[in-house]
């Protein structure tokens, strides 16, 4: 009988993986600031740590925010590798950056998704993005000499993107935001501002996409029925 071997992280064993992956081809720019895809940084780091986990902060009333006298808000999140753990929060924010006083549940689920992407990045994953980089630091190109020319070039294998790991990262991500609605309209605007993800299913995972078809439906109902 083998025995397996327990791997203990360090924080700079992670930092030294997450922070040379380069996610530039998965972020997107809006209003000059540049964004990356919380679906495409949890399917990451699922491939290098599958036991992670991560959770928001919920007040004792179940609000999952904490609300500031004024109305405004913020998230909090919680990523977990082994025994590793970074926090992060989140101003609750309009598509200009500016604060949101008494937020939707689709704002609060917004600021959320990018609160999480902001906590990967304390652990090395993307965090070139916040510092202002186009790369991390050991992907950047450098000067090379002139290589001889060859007689046959090599045929390029481009990576899978959408394969069954980013399936199953877009499904147990769309459980986060579903919980959080409470109204149909509400529950709409998040199936419309994840319909990108969601045609990609249904294209390239149609078992994926009818257990999200299943999700939306199954919320739907308990919201009719409340």
């Amino acid at each position: 009988m083998t025995n397996k071997v327990k791997v203990e992280h360090t924080y700079k064993s992670v930092w030294d993986k997450l922070s040379k992956i380069d996610l530039s081809s998965q972020t997107e720019k809006k209003m000059n600031l540049t964004y990356l895809s919380w679906a495409w940084a949890w399917g990451v780091l699922m491939e290098n740590y599958p036991e992670a986990t991560y959770n928001f902060y919920q007040a004792d009333d179940g609000t999952p925010f904490c609300r500031y006298p004024n109305g405004t808000a913020e998230v909090r999140c919680r990523v977990q590798i082994g025994e590793l753990q970074r926090e992060m929060s989140l101003a609750v924010m309009d598509n200009r950056s500016n604060s949101v006083a008494e937020p939707s549940s689709t704002d609060v689920n917004n600021a959320k998704m990018r609160c999480l992407v902001k906590c990967l990045a304390m652990f090395g994953l993307g965090h070139y993005i916040y510092a202002g980089e186009d790369l991390p630091q050991d992907t950047k190109a450098e000067p090379k000499p002139k290589a001889e020319p060859k007689a046959k070039a090599e045929p390029k294998t481009e990576p899978e993107e959408h394969d069954e790991g980013w399936a199953n990262a877009i499904v147990e991500g769309l459980k986060i935001p579903l919980a959080l609605p409470n109204t149909v309209k509400e529950l709409n605007g998040i199936f419309k501002s994840n319909k990108a993800y969601i045609d990609v299913l249904e294209e390239k995972h149609p078992a994926k996409y009818e257990e999200v078809l299943g999700l939306f439906k199954t919320k739907k109902e308990e919201i009719e029925n409340v």
